[in-house]
């Protein structure tokens, strides 16, 4: 019995070689009659244009009166809205004196 698993091993092996061999093959010597070449593929890109950015609003229109600019306010504004966290320096709110120096830092 014990030979006649090493004989199906064997046999399983040696079939498994022979595919992959098989597969490998190179197609070079067949005859080119009859085939169109690959078509020539050129691709062109570019970048995106640059988003359009407003003038920054006030800080008064933006806090709607408060002392600080929450991330929902900030939502007015996508820019702020986008680097809220620069802004506030990781903070929940965006100071008056933050805001300024963000909107300096953005010009």
């Amino acid at each position: 019995m014990k030979a006649r698993n090493a004989m199906l091993s064997t046999l399983a092996v040696g079939s498994l070689i022979f595919a992959g061999a098989s597969f490998a093959q190179d197609n070079s010597g067949q005859s080119q009659s009859g085939q169109t070449p690959p078509p020539i593929v050129t691709v062109r890109s570019m970048p995106a244009p640059a988003p359009q950015v407003t003038t920054p609003p006030p800080f008064s229109q933006l806090s709607g009166g408060s002392k600080s600019i929450t991330q929902e306010q900030a939502e007015a504004y996508p820019p702020l809205a986008n680097d809220f966290l620069n802004a506030s320096h990781g903070a929940e709110r965006v100071s008056k004196a933050q805001y300024e120096a963000w909107v300096k830092q953005a010009q």
